[in-house]
């Protein structure tokens, strides 16, 4: 639980009815503090926004503050060390972030998965499938908690025994689509779920469009599953690509309505996928960076060690030359899950280990 009166500053913000993240972001990210826009707001901003700044909703405010003195509940501030670099880039990234869970896992490396709300029964299935592939292999997955290929998505990342992180179109007190809603306690069980809606917000048709912007923005890449022609998270794979992430597609049958966004994607340059290896080799680069020990020329990096650390020696002396799964890796070394997934994901991008069947790992020879 967070101390909810340390964000007074930062609600105010939020609650100033009107002034969305575009106006705001210009002035933190050139240093202004949220106390003195409230204080002394910018008179290049129109005088209906500064008197907004001036007077907040002030019962908006103590709902937050409510629901920020709940478990679990994090508020997490532009800037701030929880607020992820690759989203702050945005020019309308969110002020602050609502989050329900565990709010490290914003700053992991995150793939997003998305697609139509009526998947086929194997668009469904290679959604999970997927996205328990990313996560046994030290990716967070992250969708929207929509019906369909987001909520497989998140089963599938749940049952890699990886976090994933759901970003809402509502505030974060609320579950939509309702029936969601054992799911959504799974997911900040294991992982986060994230909203720039102040508690209360209801479902309303304008938010899920602006939370795409969020999903692409916190990911490396996006991977459409299955999406018709006007599909939602076509827009999605547009934010992604003029956010400069990388888009992946599935293609399918000629005669499937629901491969048709996945094909119109793969003309535009989005990349072609057939197994979740073929989006790891493609991401290597960037996870080989992210999964560096942290440099001045690399200060962004998490601090995961590369693999001349002990613990890496210590996890390849464990795997002896059998095939061995990562359940087995955690019992014979006693690291984390997450640290045995995340080293096996770079000493797999290195060559030095590589997956066989049954989840399992091998080491490679030589």
């Amino acid at each position: 639980m967070d101390d909810p009166e340390k964000h007074l500053p930062w609600l105010r913000l939020v609650h100033a009815k009107g002034v969305g993240p575009s106006r705001l972001i210009p002035f933190l990210a050139s240093g202004r503090d949220p106390e003195s826009l409230h204080h002394d707001p910018p008179a290049e901003l129109p005088e209906a926004a500064r008197e907004a700044l001036r007077h907040p909703d002030a019962a908006g405010m103590e709902a937050s503050l409510s629901w920020l003195a709940g478990p679990d509940c994090h508020l997490v501030p532009y800037g701030s060390a929880h607020y992820p670099s690759r989203l702050a880039a945005l020019a309308d990234a969110p002020v602050a972030l609502f989050v329900r869970g565990d709010p490290t896992h914003l700053t992991t490396p995150q793939l997003a998965v998305v697609g139509s709300r009526n998947p086929t029964r194997g668009g469904a299935e290679t959604a999970y499938e997927f996205a328990a592939h990313f996560a046994a292999n030290g990716l967070t997955v992250t969708s929207g908690l929509a019906l369909g290929i987001d909520r497989a998505a998140h089963e599938g990342a749940l049952a890699g025994g990886g976090p994933t992180v759901a970003v809402l179109g509502t505030g974060p007190d609320r579950v939509y689509p309702a029936r969601h809603r054992e799911l959504a306690h799974a997911v900040a069980e294991q992982g986060a779920l994230v909203s720039e809606y102040p508690p209360g917000t209801p479902p309303r048709a304008g938010h899920f469009p602006r939370r795409n912007r969020i999903i692409s923005g916190l990911s490396l890449g996006v991977l459409v599953v299955e999406a018709a022609l006007g599909s939602g998270s076509l827009i999605t794979a547009r934010l992604a690509a003029e956010q400069g992430r990388e888009v992946f597609a599935i293609p399918g049958s000629i005669h499937n309505p629901l491969a048709r966004g996945c094909h119109q994607l793969i003309r535009q340059g989005a990349k072609l996928v057939e197994t979740a290896g073929d989006i790891l080799e493609e991401l290597a680069p960037q996870l080989k960076t992210w999964l560096a020990p942290p440099s001045p020329e690399n200060d962004e990096a998490p601090t995961t060690s590369g693999p001349s650390d002990p613990d890496y020696a210590r996890l390849l002396e464990a795997m002896g030359f059998d095939p061995v799964s990562p359940d087995q890796l955690v019992t014979r070394t006693g690291l984390p899950p997450e640290a045995v997934a995340s080293m096996l994901l770079l000493l797999e991008l290195e060559g030095q280990v590589t997956p066989v069947p049954g989840g399992r790992y091998q080491r490679c020879a030589g």
